[in-house]
């Protein structure tokens, strides 16, 4: 690394996003750098944002061969930055869905590591062009509000509070970041592999240059506002409309809007089978028998509708 770290107004800025969403003094922050210009753009700002008070970790998936010197790579720049830096070998083989396995293998170690180094936050690289293309996934897949919110700022995964303050950041302005610093960033062959939606509808946005990614973040930002509302609501919803009844819980559905209805129902659910909620068409069909006055039994709860909804536990079954 023989070139300039970011300009100070970049770091201010950096600084400025990170603490609006975890709070002025954040503490010791954990960075997770696969070695990508997004995540080397993100471990300079921090770096140069909250000298001293950063630790990286790089997730080895172990699904590739080069994925080892990658790491490797990571750690380096990370010694010459004085950032301390682990590398997390997955070990595990992933089963089903690649990528999705890779992404909760990926939490599951971070999350480890950052209780081990009492970091109060993750920070990850994710930034405006991939909000972008989330939102555009989302909607070809039909989501609802919740899908289209696309990826939270701030979040929780595995009990990791995980803060991404790059998504009002462009993809170019953290190229520009890493190529001004003399770093040659790791390319990940899968970011082209078209097997993949993402690397997919990455090929084509890029060739449609009349698709602008700044407007779609922002509607996925507004997405996410509603989608907030919404949660506030129902949690008043519940402290008001639900009341303990025998062996299990009554809801008042009356005047609600359909869509607080079906998340109302869902959070009951929730409460009642903690371990695995339904979720999907199976809950749109308990639903639609509530709101007709039917009962009908879902994942073990007996739910009655009527003017007023009963959800009950079903008791354990015995063998004979």
């Amino acid at each position: 690394m023989n070139g300039s770290l970011p300009e100070p107004a970049g770091v201010d800025r950096f600084r400025a996003d990170v603490e609006a969403l975890t709070g002025p003094a954040p503490g010791l922050l954990g960075v997770a750098v696969s070695g990508g210009p997004d995540s080397l753009a993100l471990l300079l700002l921090a770096c140069a944002a909250f000298p001293g008070g950063v630790r990286a970790a790089t997730v080895d998936h172990q699904l590739r061969p080069e994925s080892a010197a990658e790491a490797a790579f990571v750690h380096d720049i990370c010694a010459r930055l004085a950032i301390p830096h682990a590398t997390l070998a997955a070990g595990d083989a992933i089963a089903g869905n690649v990528q999705a396995g890779a992404r909760a293998l990926r939490y599951r170690l971070l999350a480890g590591w950052a209780a081990a180094e009492g970091t109060g936050w993750l920070l990850t690289a994710h930034h405006r062009d991939d909000q972008a293309e989330t939102l555009l996934m989302r909607l070809q897949r039909g989501s609802g509000l919740a899908g289209l919110a696309g990826i939270r700022a701030a979040t929780e995964i595995f009990g990791l509070r995980v803060a991404r303050p790059l998504l009002g950041w462009s993809r170019a302005e953290l190229a520009d970041l890493v190529a001004a610093a003399g770093l040659e960033a790791v390319q990940d062959p899968g970011n082209r592999d078209e097997r993949y939606d993402r690397a997919r509808l990455r090929r084509r946005l890029g060739e449609a240059d009349w698709i602008d990614p700044a407007p779609l973040a922002r509607s996925a930002q507004a997405l996410a506002e509603a989608e907030a509302a919404l949660e506030w609501s129902v949690e008043r919803l519940i402290e008001e409309r639900v009341e303990a009844a025998p062996g299990g819980l009554a809801f008042d559905p009356a005047g609600i809007p359909a869509e607080l209805r079906r998340r109302a129902l869902l959070r009951l659910l929730a409460l009642l089978v903690p371990a695995d909620p339904p979720r999907g068409d199976a809950v749109q069909r308990l639903l639609a028998a509530l709101e007709t006055g039917a009962t009908a039994t879902l994942a073990g709860v007996k739910c009655e509708g009527g003017p007023i909804w009963r959800l009950t536990p079903e008791p354990p079954r015995h063998n004979s």
